[in-house]
């Protein structure tokens, strides 16, 4: 059996003592969350979230990518949420690369160029949460009173560190 098979196994368990299908759309704390998609990190255990308690958006790295911005300008505009926090993690993959050696990798393996495509790698950790929290609050979209906070997730330890304190923007993160 294939692991998406087994997966689907657990779904339909899952769904068979499914109760929660009547929650509303917007999320219970008001709140998103921009995290890695690193396997790694289980945002709803890390945090303490239920089914139903905030958007949560991933992608590599965890950064305020163009697709990241858009969700988090729908969650806020359409759906109520009133705070983000951006968590990165330690031992993150974004920082083994560059752009270059990706796209010459790229290159090499398919003969297309992909140097068209920013992958967001970043060589500092906290300085990249820091730029992440500074790009949404750049952002003209989002409401300028939404606090945006930033954090470092230990994958060792489980433990969550505040880089950057709530900050909204008119301030500097």
């Amino acid at each position: 059996m294939s692991e998406i098979q087994k997966m689907l196994e657990a779904n339909r368990e899952f769904a068979g003592s499914f109760t929660q299908g009547d929650l509303p759309m917007p999320p219970a704390r008001h709140v998103a969350i921009l995290t890695c998609m690193d396997a790694r990190i289980h945002p709803a255990k890390v945090l303490g979230l239920e089914i139903g308690d905030a958007h949560v958006i991933r992608n590599a790295g965890g950064r305020a990518s163009d697709d990241a911005i858009r969700s988090l300008i729908i969650s806020s505009s359409l759906l109520g949420t009133a705070e983000f926090a951006v968590i990165h993690h330690t031992e993150c993959g974004m920082l083994t690369f560059t752009n270059d050696h990706l796209q010459a990798k790229l290159k090499q393996e398919t003969g297309e160029d992909a140097s068209g495509i920013d992958f967001l790698p970043f060589p500092d950790l906290e300085q990249s949460v820091r730029d992440d929290v500074d790009r949404i609050l750049q952002t003209p979209f989002i409401d300028p009173s939404i606090p945006v906070s930033g954090y470092i997730y230990d994958v060792h330890t489980g433990a969550v560190e505040q880089v950057v304190a709530p900050v909204t923007a008119g301030a500097t993160a």
